[in-house]
């Protein structure tokens, strides 16, 4: 009788381990996604920067290249399968960045992530 006691505690105990393992592999992968999108943040920052240094919605064609080039390249504090675009809106002197990304853990088929922002041109 007590050895059926000591399997049932230890199958209630795998079963909480297993529970603990799947609890921390939730928040890992919670956790790089914040970062990803803390780090979207941050290169949209970047160009607003640069909009804002230039008095323009339209970026200069080496930064925007050099920016997009950031955004793609996770070696540089880029995003993994990332994409940044700027859409000016010269008539009303906006521009909506928008910048996607994919993580390489996302399953085939996945939607990317996304980050907007908009810039409004102070006048």
């Amino acid at each position: 009788m007590t050895l059926i006691e000591v399997l049932v505690a230890i199958l209630i105990l795998s079963f909480g381990l297993l529970g603990f393992v799947g609890l921390q592999a939730r928040a890992i992968q919670f956790s790089v996604g914040a970062e990803d999108s803390t780090r979207a943040a941050l290169l949209a920052n970047e160009i607003v920067t640069t909009l804002e240094l230039n008095q323009t919605v339209t970026p200069p064609a080496a930064d925007y290249s050099a920016w997009q080039s950031r955004v793609s390249d996770p070696t540089v504090a880029g995003l993994a399968n990332g994409a940044g675009v700027v859409t000016p809106n010269v008539g009303t002197g906006t521009a909506t960045i928008t910048i996607t990304w994919l993580p390489p853990s996302a399953a085939v088929g996945a939607t990317s992530n996304r980050y907007t922002t908009q810039f409004v041109l102070a006048q």
